[in-house]
């Protein structure tokens, strides 16, 4: 890495929090191949220790600040290949840190169409500009007549043409640009009006209809929100600079003037170049920039939502698996029927139904009969039903089937369905389930889902998943490069089991494509399970490079190095195997015992190949080997009663689930097929500056409700605790804190749930099972 790229290690540097040293290892590293997740688990002496999201800025700033360095390469040669480049400019260009400044600089130069001011000054007329400015004292209509010609037949021509170059000369000051663009920063507003007769059509956006705010200050969702409907034709959104000051000439224009030495009381000349200034405002500079703050406005909007995108993505596929146990997936539906899938514990499907509940067969007995028999039949311990239509009917269905069965009772949980539809038609759900019909499909990724949602969450485009603001607005290579630095996080954070992972999972880990984790899985379909992880070097095209970047992600449980079961690599077998020798113990019964651990002094360990931060973490993984850094699950329980927004009333309290977390506040679903809002002034009894700070998606929490808008379908809760009185519904212990259960342990151990009442029906199906 030569001298020209020293400047851009300092600015990550300081921008990350970090020594250049740190970040000139952690570039080289990236640009011979390897991922972040291995460079911060696997690198950390050579890096100083950057920790994965330094290690995600860096990645992403080195590609800005390269682009910025080839850009600036490139308008070096241009302006040299001109003739026009001095030591000035090139110190200036060279000193720049933004392409927007660097654009500025460039724009004199850049080559263009021919302009009126180019027209003007092929007809003569750069020498009555420069004369004007010159003597301020003359009059410019008597200048002018010494540039009469053919082409210029009359003083007013003359001075339209002279007009046109000082604009132009006023509009390419790239000094004159950055001051009235950080003015316009600091001062415009942004007006959004409702286009007339559009008011109807428009409610949706109705917040807006008469609405301003300082630039500066709008928010992301509010900013793409205005944007939205601006592009669809409701809204006229323009910036306002100095709207209401009333000076003769206006604080921008000032600006103008100063910077070309044009007082406001003087000469003939003095007074058309302050016109000059009012017409280079509004014709030329007011355009400019405001379309530059737009675009600021949209890409500052849309790197928020992307990173409040992925920030939810992560929180959902990191959220806590029920666990390999036998489970039930409903994909609720109504006239098409109850799609129903049962898997085993491994996630391998079982047996597949659909059930016509609801109109218009209303097959109550039917379905209740033939979900009864699925569970008896394959002993299944969860039950995952799609927040879908009817999702609540179907939850209902399911409380009447389980309160009629013997125990031990399975458990159900309404799990989000977000992209199981889309799986369900794409190319890998075909390829995985051939035989199986499209609608049905989607009930085993329901099932799969709640037993392990990353597993499962890996096989849809994480777009699809929708759990951000507006992403359908934003610049979607940018969103797609952040979602899957997401899930590749995500995936080597948890690690894979190599011997049942699905390709999708396994493209996701380190170091390996899509066609080496095809090659993996046909690998082990012919000639069996893999022993250890150095076995998969006899996978096709997998070679040295690729197993470093992999190996010590995936998981090997009970093969024949104990070793592979963690998160320890290969390449420090060596060490681990010493700090074992050292306690005298075979190193499966060592696994596990952190008295023993925690005694030992890691520096004893430590040397010129490993350092400490490499001995800490494996006397960790020992410690605690292949542990999960998922949460415990758990989940929210419905109140009964409460199934439709028609339902709600403001002071009921009820428990519910966040599904997505914005900068203004919090969703959770609470069951009525209508997330509601907790803003982020009521997520609690303080001040809070970012929502993320006190929830995230997945958590489970008790809300009030405040308001509820059917019309518009909004519902306002609220997390705090020192508002109005509250309501519960009259559900019972449903929603009361001191029923809630851990649902992490095995169905048998939990106690008894509690339902909405027993209808006839399911107290004649409960009899005729005991009577089997």
């Amino acid at each position: 890495m030569g001298s020209a790229v020293d400047p851009i290690l300092r600015t990550i540097a300081a921008e990350i929090k970090a020594r250049p040293e740190q970040v000139k290892v952690a570039v080289d590293l990236l640009d011979e191949g390897a991922t972040v997740p291995f460079i911060a688990r696997y690198r950390k002496e050579a890096t100083g220790g950057l920790d994965d999201t330094q290690l995600r800025d860096l990645e992403e700033r080195l590609a800005y600040l390269r682009e910025l360095e080839a850009r600036r390469v490139s308008i070096l040669d241009s302006i040299r290949s001109q003739g026009k480049l001095t030591e000035a400019l090139e110190a200036k260009i060279a000193g720049v840190l933004t392409k927007a400044e660097l654009e500025d600089i460039y724009l004199p130069f850049r080559p263009k169409r021919r302009t009126r001011a180019e027209i003007a000054r092929e007809r003569g007329l750069g020498a009555l500009a420069d004369q004007i400015l010159a003597n301020r004292t003359a009059a410019p209509t008597e200048l002018a007549q010494a540039f009469l010609s053919e082409a210029v037949p009359d003083a007013k021509t003359a001075l339209e043409g002279a007009r046109d170059i000082l604009t132009e000369a006023f509009a390419e000051n790239a000094d004159l640009i950055g001051q009235l663009r950080a003015y316009l920063k600091a001062h415009a507003v942004l007006r959004a009006k409702v286009v007339e007769g559009k008011e109807e059509a428009g409610a949706k956006f109705s917040d807006y209809f008469d609405h301003s705010e300082r630039w500066a200050n709008a928010p992301s969702h509010r900013a793409l929100a205005m944007l939205r409907a601006r592009n669809e034709g409701f809204l006229s959104l323009d910036l306002e600079i100095d709207a209401e000051n009333a000076a003769p000439l206006k604080p921008v224009e000032r600006m103008i003037a100063e910077t070309f030495d044009i007082p406001l009381q003087g000469g003939p000349g003095d007074v058309f170049l302050l016109d000059v200034v009012r017409f280079a405002w509004r014709v030329k500079l007011s355009l400019h920039l405001s379309l530059d703050l737009m675009n600021e406005l949209r890409e500052r909007a849309e790197a928020e939502a992307i990173h409040v995108f992925a920030r939810n993505l992560k929180d959902l596929l990191l959220a806590a698996p029920a666990g390999a146990r036998p489970t039930m997936g409903l994909d609720p539906g109504i006239r098409t029927g109850v799609k129903v899938a049962v898997v085993d514990a491994t996630g391998k499907l079982l047996e597949t139904a659909a059930v016509y509940p609801f109109q218009p067969r209303n097959d109550i007995a039917g379905a209740m009969a033939e979900l009864a028999r699925l569970i008896q039949r394959h002993r299944v311990e969860l039950i995952a039903i799609g927040n879908g239509t009817a999702s609540r009917e179907t939850d209902r269905l399911s409380a009447d089937v389980i309160d009629a069965l013997p125990d031990p009772k399975p458990v159900k949980v309404v799990v989000s369905e977000a992209g199981a539809s889309v799986y369900s038609a794409s190319a890998k759900a075909a390829a995985e389930m051939p035989d199986l019909d499209v609608s049905l499909r989607g009930a085993v990724s329901i099932a799969r889902r709640l037993q392990d949602p990353l597993a499962e969450l890996v096989k849809i485009d994480p777009k699809a998943i929708g759990v951000g603001q507006y992403q359908h607005d934003v610049n979607q290579t940018r969103l797609a490069r952040s979602l899957d630095a997401v899930v590749e996080d995500a995936v080597n954070a948890v690690g894979v089991d190599l011997n049942t992972a699905s390709a999708s999972l396994l493209s996701r880990v380190s170091g390996l494509s899509a066609s080496l984790a095809d090659a993996i899985i046909a690998h082990r379909d012919q000639k069996g399970a893999f022993a250890c992880r150095r076995d998969i070097l006899g996978v096709s095209r997998l070679g040295p490079r690729a197993f470093e970047l992999c190996a010590g992600f995936l998981r090997i449980v009970n093969g024949t190095e104990p070793l592979d079961a963690s998160s320890v690599h290969p390449e420090a077998y060596g060490l681990a195997r010493k700090i074992v020798a050292a306690c005298g113990r075979d190193v499966r019964s060592l696994m596990g015992d952190a008295a023993v651990l925690k005694s030992l002094d890691p520096s004893r360990f430590a040397d010129e190949r490993f350092g400490l931060p490499t001995v800490r973490d494996i006397l960790a993984e020992l410690e605690k080997p292949g542990r999960d850094p998922r949460p415990q699950f758990k989940t929210a329980r419905f109140a009964d009663g409460v199934h439709d927004m028609k339902d709600l009333k403001p002071g009921m309290v009820l428990e519910g689930t966040v599904t997505n977390v914005a900068n203004f506040g919090a969703f959770v679903d609470i069951g009525v097929h209508q997330d509601g809002l907790v803003h982020v002034s009521q997520l609690a009894d303080r001040f809070v500056k970012d929502p993320a700070a006190v929830v995230k998606a997945g958590d489970v929490v008790e809300v009030r409700v405040v308001e509820v808008d059917l019309k518009r379908k909004r519902i306002a809760l609220s997390m705090r605790k020192d508002a109005a009185p509250s309501v519960r519904p009259a559900a019972g212990p449903a929603n009361g804190a001191s029923e809630r259960r851990s649902q992490a342990q095995p169905a048998a151990a939990q106690p008894k749930e509690k339902s909405m009442p027993q209808s006839a029906l399911g107290a004649a199906l409960s009899e005729a099972l005991r009577r089997k």
